[in-house]
């Protein structure tokens, strides 16, 4: 008889966003005249850059005349888009990468959890906690995971807490791991990796032979000039890391899709016997293998936005959703929460009221003021207690909802 896999049955629940879905969907329905704002899921509302559009309006008439329509283009991405991508992100902030060693995409969710894929079923995992649940789940329905307990948490998984006392950059796991989960500017919590806390993480990883996937998706949003865009800019992470970035937030493509993932030329993990194996002819296999590669007429905007006009045009709708975080922070702050993130990134993480549940919370805001965010402890068990808020909204719905928190009586 066919069989499913049972690692699958071990999730819980439904995937989060996808909850708060249904359950928003449930209020709208019975209370069709109610005016919901949502700054849950991470979904942009700014229109894509006028750059961007004359790429891809050109790219369609390109595509439409017999001698310049393009069918399968490679896997890897268009030299055109990869070359861009590593003058403009990385050589230019004395990062050494070439465009041969990125892999085009259609989103870093994507990279990120099929990344896993190319390693072996037994290693150990370190995520940090609260966490971007495709981490985790995706290495449970691989079976590197034993069943959640009672707090969400897998066994086989080593969760490194992120707190206010650690200003959510965990410390070093105190027992070996292998493969390492880093995200900064940090989603859920906003909160940003010095470069001398990503040399202690790149330093672990050299000295225990790990690898780290390094998820940089919000690097666009960073506004201090000390903190690192790029893991690639720590001195060794060639060695160890993996960087996965998106265009998503950057330009506005979240219902366009691409992104991109680096793999070095000298990362390695190794076989059962100790063998050293080079990554990025293994990513190389999986990626052709499993994928047909983004769009041309896609790949044309998304080199766009390394165009003069295309920098200028990011840079202003960037502004829009930082003012928007820096907004929410000082009205929240303002109202007595204790608030964290907005600075560096387009997410504000706060301490939920009165010892409140994330989902008691999140079920308190809509009901009471038809505002929309995402329950903190979808995230992970240190999640608990916080929630958070997403700066992509407009400017008006985001002065609407931090008038509605004024009138909140808890």
């Amino acid at each position: 008889m066919i069989r499913v896999n049972e690692h699958f049955l071990k999730l819980k629940a439904g995937y989060l966003f996808p909850e708060i879905a249904r359950r928003v969907a449930a209020f709208a329905k019975t209370h069709p005249n109610a005016s919901i704002i949502k700054l849950g899921i991470g979904d942009v509302t700014e229109p894509l850059p006028p750059a961007v559009c004359s790429a891809m309006e050109q790219a369609v008439r390109e595509m439409a005349r017999p001698e310049t329509f393009r069918g399968y283009g490679p896997e890897q991405g268009y030299e055109f888009l990869r070359k861009a991508i590593a003058e403009n992100d990385y050589q230019a902030r004395g990062a050494q990468v070439s465009p041969d060693e990125i892999f085009i995409s259609d989103g870093a969710k994507c990279d990120t959890g099929n990344l896993q894929e190319i390693f072996g079923l037994d290693i150990k995992v370190a995520v940090t906690d609260p966490v971007y649940p495709v981490y985790v789940d995706t290495n449970v329905m691989a079976g590197r995971t034993g069943p959640a307990d009672a707090s969400g948490r897998y066994s086989g998984i080593v969760y490194m807490p992120c707190t206010p006392e650690n200003n959510f950059v965990p410390d070093l796991p105190k027992e070996p791991v292998d493969l390492i989960y880093l995200c900064y500017p940090n989603n859920p919590t906003g909160a940003v990796a010095t470069r001398e806390q990503l040399k202690k993480w790149v330093d672990y990883a050299i000295e225990h032979k790990a690898v780290i996937l390094f998820d940089a998706a919000y690097e666009a949003f960073i506004q201090d000039e000390s903190i690192p865009h790029s893991i690639y800019e720590i001195e060794g992470a060639r060695k160890v890391a993996i960087e996965s970035r998106s265009f998503s937030k950057t330009a506005g493509f979240t219902g366009v899709r691409c992104a991109f993932t680096v793999v070095p030329e000298e990362l390695t993990a190794y076989t059962a016997d100790g063998k050293p194996v080079a990554l990025k002819p293994l990513w190389n296999r999986r990626h052709c293998t499993k994928f047909n590669g983004v769009s041309y007429i896609t790949q044309r905007g998304a080199e766009a936005v390394y165009s003069p006009e295309g920098r200028r045009q990011i840079r202003q709708i960037i502004s829009i959703y930082m003012k928007n975080a820096d907004l929410m922070c000082r009205s929240l702050r303002r109202l007595g929460y204790s608030v964290y993130g907005g600075q560096n990134a387009p997410y504000v993480w706060l301490k939920t009221p009165k010892g409140m549940g994330s989902w008691e919370f999140f079920d308190l805001l809509l009901e009471k003021l038809h505002v929309v965010g995402t329950p903190g402890a979808g995230f992970g068990a240190a999640g608990e207690g916080f929630f958070r808020l997403s700066a992509f909204n407009h400017p008006q719905k985001v002065q609407e909802a931090m008038d509605r928190f004024a009138s909140l009586q808890i």
